[in-house]
This record gives structure tokens, C-alpha cells and sequence, in this order.
């Protein structure tokens, strides 16, 4: 299968010359955590923006500051399984497809599970799993979490209780969502008049982290497991990669749980590590 034919077309982009904030809004607007960056005048690749990237450098307005202009990318005749060893190997969650210098359609991890699915690889979750697996207790005040994504480099975190039992699973988003920000703040840092339309918070909760890294919101004293999601879908170490393959891309989920036969958690299992098993 060729990359061509699982990749997103006409990918939303952004231009140089340009602006973090204009990055920023159409990012929110979209609700993405990354663009490809091309030149306004002959639409060639010129690199990649995240949020992370804009984060890093929050001081920087100009977009030609900010971007990695050595992003890796791939032709659109690419096998999807260099694609995928690409993505596993530079740890990549976007990988821009270029055609003679110009973009031509942008490839995630999400588009690599129904090739998965359709390989379907005699392979358990257990002998795939990479990501470290760091759980949190539920009585954990969300400051401590999202301090434990930072320095875990993760995005998602299981859930234990008192016994040390599987109850729930928290992620950057559900933190994001409990956040209190001034709106009238962000829309004027961001350069939202009040008359545009299409902006909704779910949007802005992609560029939350901006405001708390700058300590322009405010978390509320609460536990973990008052938010978390609880009782969440998991899988066993002996499923197929497969099966948890399809699992994650029926509920657009980035991560499952893992469990022994004993019902203890044993790992995390992301995206990228079930599009690892079409490298092998």
C-alpha cells in the first residue's frame, strides 16, 4: 500500500511569511496541534510548526523563527511501511508528503491503524509496547498530573485507586478542559476580535498549555478522579495488535490501557506503537 492512498490531502497549512499568531489562530480554529509551513509565492514545503514548537519559544512572533525546517517527509508513491519506520524511528506524529518540493497531503499515526488492521500482524500488544507506563493515584491534585505529563513526556496517565486497581485514565485534554482562563485575555493575546465566528473553547483547549506555561490560567483544587474517565476501555497483553488497532481507530482513541490476566495494569499502549508492528 502506497502512502498516497491512506495520507490526508490538501492538508491545512501555514505560509511564510507569517505570524505565531496567525499560527496560533488557525490551529485553534481548527482544532490541530500542527501545520505544515509553505512559501506563499510557489507553495513549496518549507518546514512544520507545533504547538510545542510555539511553546518552546513563546517570545518568538516570527513564524520563520519557530518552524523545523528539517522536518523529515515522504513522497506519495512511499510505502506506507516507510512511512510508518520513518514515523517510529524520528518519533514523529506528523510526516509531511511531498511531490517534487511541493506538499501534496500529510500523514499521522491515525491513518496507519486500518493498515494495520488489514495486516492484521499475529503480534500481542505485549511485545510492542515502547512508551513508559506511568500511573497516577486518583487522590493526585491536577497540578501534580500535569507536572507528571511534562516530565514523563507522555499525554495520557492510568488511574489507580487505594488498592493499586485500574479505575480510570486521565489526559492532557481533561486538564485543559478544567482550566479557568480569562477569555477576553486569550482573545486579545491571540488577536480574536468578538465578532469572528467558528472559534468554540475546544479549539482553544489545543493552546492551553501556552496559557499555563505563562500562568495565565488558573487550575482548580480538585483531584484526578474527579475528572478522569472512568472505568476506561482497555486491552490485554495477549490482544492482538490488530484488535487494539481497531479499538483505538473506532473511538479515535491515542491509547489503551494494557492488563494481565489478573486485571493489574501493566502498560500503556500508544498510536505510534501499533503503526511500529508495520516496520517489522
Amino acid at each position: 500500500m502506497k502512502v498516497k492512498e491512506v495520507m490526508t490531502e490538501n492538508p491545512i497549512v501555514a505560509e511564510l511569511p507569517g505570524t505565531r499568531t496567525e499560527v496560533l489562530k488557525r490551529l485553534v480554529k481548527n482544532n490541530l496541534t500542527g501545520l505544515p509551513v509553505v512559501k506563499t509565492d510557489d507553495g513549496t514545503l518549507a518546514g512544520f510548526v507545533t504547538r510545542q514548537d510555539i511553546f518552546s519559544k513563546p517570545e518568538e512572533e516570527q513564524l520563520a523563527l519557530v518552524i523545523r525546517r528539517d522536518m523529515p517527509t515522504i513522497g506519495p508513491n512511499a510505502s506506507v511501511k516507510d512511512a510508518a519506520r520513518l514515523m517510529v524511528e524520528k518519533g514523529l506524529s506528523h510526516l509531511p508528503v511531498v511531490e517534487k518540493t511541493k506538499l501534496v497531503g500529510l500523514l499521522t499515526p491515525t491513518d496507519l491503524l486500518i493498515v494495520v488492521e488489514k495486516e492484521n500482524p499475529q503480534i500481542s500488544v505485549e511485545e510492542i509496547v515502547r512508551s513508559p507506563c506511568i500511573p497516577i493515584y486518583q487522590g493526585a491534585p491536577l497540578t501534580v498530573a500535569l507536572a507528571t505529563f511534562r516530565a514523563a513526556k507522555v499525554y495520557a496517565l492510568p488511574v489507580l485507586d487505594d488498592d493499586a486497581k485500574l479505575v480510570g485514565i486521565i489526559t492532557d485534554r481533561d486538564i485543559f478542559n478544567q482550566t479557568v482562563v480569562d477569555s477576553s485575555v486569550v482573545m486579545s493575546d491571540l488577536g480574536i476580535s468578538d465578532d469572528e465566528d467558528n472559534w468554540t473553547w475546544e479549539g482553544l483547549r489545543n493552546v492551553m498549555k501556552l496559557w499555563y506555561e505563562v500562568s495565565r490560567v488558573d487550575l482548580p483544587k480538585i483531584a484526578v478522579g474527579d475528572i478522569m474517565i472512568k472505568n476506561p476501555m482497555t486491552v490485554f497483553k495477549k490482544t492482538l495488535v490488530a484488535d487494539a488497532a481497531r479499538t483505538m481507530r473506532k473511538n479515535d482513541f491515542g491509547q489503551l490501557p494494557v492488563r494481565d490476566s489478573k486485571d493489574n495494569l501493566v502498560a500503556m499502549i500508544y498510536d505510534i506503537d501499533v503503526v511500529s508492528t508495520l516496520t517489522k
